[in-house]
């Protein structure tokens, strides 16, 4: 596609040892060429080399930068056009100024995303593996980075795009069957499709089962933290941050917020929610606090319920049983380093098949077991090594169901003998929905709205 040249700092804000300005079209190297100074021109230079230079202004031969320039020709670029990478110190004013120099020269600033946008327009990457590029930049474990990486590969791609390609050559048999009718009876074309359809709906289940691990592989699991005041609930969010996030004292109520942090258990991402102690309460602080916490409780996905191994249960905490008893949950009995005076045999009998486990969050012991246990309770097998596709995208998982449902009624229809032009409708439905996933039957504007989540510079 002919575009035109754009140019952004790829690199975050702030200081650091180098920023990195991107130019990206036909232009690039003119550009580049206007404003360096070099040993050679770069229009000169081998593709995918660096060189050392000065960056001026051409009207005044004024040194703005001392820089390592890049060049790299298209096709063989990420954008499939030419790509110049000018690398400056990393400085806020610095590298606005070589951005702002490069704009000057004729470069448009890049849109968020814009980059990555070309890499699709031009056919480099479809737009799974775009949205797997964003996955890699937002992934806070290994294996959520694992399964972004095996997408921008183009796995879950090439499944689709497998998938699409048996419907197609289901749908062309019956347009040949409409078209020429003489050459095959009608109910052989029937039979002959609801196998094709029946086999491509096996494959998409088999992905939607993937979908509730790759949902919190990309976007973590919400986790909240509750208990009673005072029995350790904001130590365990300090165990499993590995710092001092979380103010402790034995002061009952300290904490009159929720406090938020993202954690690594064991490859899982926990999206950690350190509530204020439920109970009953005149303080008008603490009261909104205790109501923050309810809130925290009924969006939760996974429930970390501290008890105190060193009190008998009380009324509160056999109510917070009750509250949770639709949650995901693992209970903790806290402070075995004290003489025990909970009765654990009513405590098994309230956790039922829930995990339990049993810590001294103030000597640091039953940490990994509480881990194993949160990681054991959504991942049976680790997603590491495994060649299976899993879907993370709440898009992707969206147009995978629509896909199955349109497929569902094919077969409903063929299965009372209906016209097969009227079943090929909701096959061609479900192959439409299939190729906004890759970005085949995608709509212009659904395009634009997916770029414009990226980063600028991306």
């Amino acid at each position: 596609m002919e575009l035109d040249t754009v140019a952004a700092i790829s690199t975050p804000p702030g200081e650091g040892a180098i920023a990195m300005i991107r130019i990206s079209g036909d232009e690039a190297v003119a550009i580049g060429d206007r404003v360096y100074r070099g040993h050679k021109k770069l229009r000169e230079v081998d593709t995918h080399t660096i060189h050392y230079g000065n960056l001026v202004k051409p009207a005044t031969n004024e040194t703005v930068e001392e820089v390592m320039v890049s060049v790299l020709r298209a096709p063989k670029t990420f954008t499939r056009e030419d790509i110049v990478e000018i690398n400056v110190h990393g400085g806020v004013v610095s590298t606005d100024r070589v951005l702002q120099l490069v704009l000057t020269e004729g470069a448009r600033l890049a849109e968020p995303g814009e980059f990555t946008k070309r890499a699709f327009l031009n056919g480099r990457i479809d737009l799974s593996q775009a949205e797997g590029v964003m996955d890699m930049i937002r992934a806070k474990t290994d294996r959520a980075m694992n399964v972004a990486m095996k997408q921008v590969e183009g796995r879950l791609a090439r499944q689709i795009k497998s998938l699409r390609t048996e419907l197609l050559e289901a749908i062309a048999h019956v347009e040949v069957n409409i078209d020429y009718p003489e050459f095959d009876a009608e109910s052989v074309t029937l039979e002959r499709l609801e196998k094709q359809i029946t086999d491509v709906r096996k494959e998409i289940e088999q992905l939607l089962a993937t979908a509730h691990q790759g949902k919190i592989l990309r976007e973590g699991l919400a986790t909240a933290i509750i208990g009673r005041p005072n029995v350790g609930k904001s130590s365990l969010m300090n165990a499993l941050v590995q710092d001092n996030r979380a103010i402790v004292t034995e002061i009952p109520g300290t904490t009159r917020d929720v406090l938020e942090e993202y954690v690594n258990v064991k490859g899982v991402p926990l999206r950690l929610v350190d509530t204020a102690g439920i109970r009953e309460t005149e303080d008008t602080v603490e009261k909104l606090g205790v109501e923050r916490s309810r809130q925290a409780l009924s969006d939760a996905e996974l429930v970390l319920f501290v008890l105190n191994a060193s009190e008998p249960l009380t009324p509160e905490d056999e109510a917070l049983f009750t509250a949770i008893a639709d949650f995901n949950a693992v209970v903790i009995l806290n402070k075995n380093d004290l003489t025990p005076d909970i009765d654990e045999d009513q405590v098994r009998k309230l956790v039922g098949d829930r995990p339990l486990v049993t810590t001294s969050l103030l000597k640091d012991e039953g940490i990994e077991d509480l881990e194993a246990a949160i990681a054991h309770l959504f991942f049976d097998e680790g997603v590491e090594g495994t060649e299976m596709n899993y879907v993370s995208n709440t898009r992707h998982i969206a147009l995978l169901n629509q896909a199955k449902e349109m497929i569902d009624e094919a077969l409903e229809a063929a299965q009372a003998d209906m016209p097969v032009d009227m079943v090929q409708i909701d096959v061609t439905r479900a192959w439409e929905h299939l190729g906004e996933i890759v970005g085949e039957t995608a709509p212009d504007q659904l395009i634009d709205q997916l770029f414009s989540q990226f980063c600028l510079g991306k």
